[in-house]
């Protein structure tokens, strides 16, 4: 069972809002801290109400093709879980499946959609969009 998967069907078990919104922190909580230097405007995302970094890093697959890493901090509890979500999603695949990736859907799926702010719905969609702009450089660069 991938990451995704796993936060999919622990989703399902939860029925509370409170609870989910626990797990989504639970998950935030757990993501690798990114040093100081990572911190940096270099690395933070536009379009979000909190402040968000993220760093992608590209590594050789077995089959040779380039995958893309993820890693990613913020300074808000929930935007941190939602990262850990992301991260889950798009952490480690190709640059394609990047680009074809419904984000949407997923959230949607898992009923964060309709229980995010607008605000958070916004940061969600720059995070996605940074994602999909460093997979779109790997595409180009090949």
């Amino acid at each position: 069972m991938s990451a995704i998967d796993e936060i999919v069907d622990n989703f399902s078990l939860l029925d509370d809002w409170e609870d989910r919104y626990r797990y989504v922190i639970e998950l935030g909580n757990a993501l690798e801290p990114l040093s100081e230097a990572e911190h940096s405007d270099q690395y933070k995302v536009r379009g979000c109400a909190s402040q968000v970094w993220l760093v992608s890093m590209i590594e050789t697959g077995h089959d040779g093709k380039p995958l893309i890493v993820f890693r990613g901090d913020s300074d808000a509890h929930i935007v941190r879980g939602l990262i850990a979500i992301l991260i889950a999603v798009y952490s480690g695949r190709t640059a394609d499946f990047i680009a074809d990736y419904d984000a949407e859907a997923l959230f949607a799926e898992l009923g964060l959609g309709d229980h995010l702010t607008q605000q958070r719905s916004n940061g969600l969609a720059s995070m996605v969009a940074r994602i999909r702009s460093d997979a779109a450089a790997v595409l180009q660069s090949n």
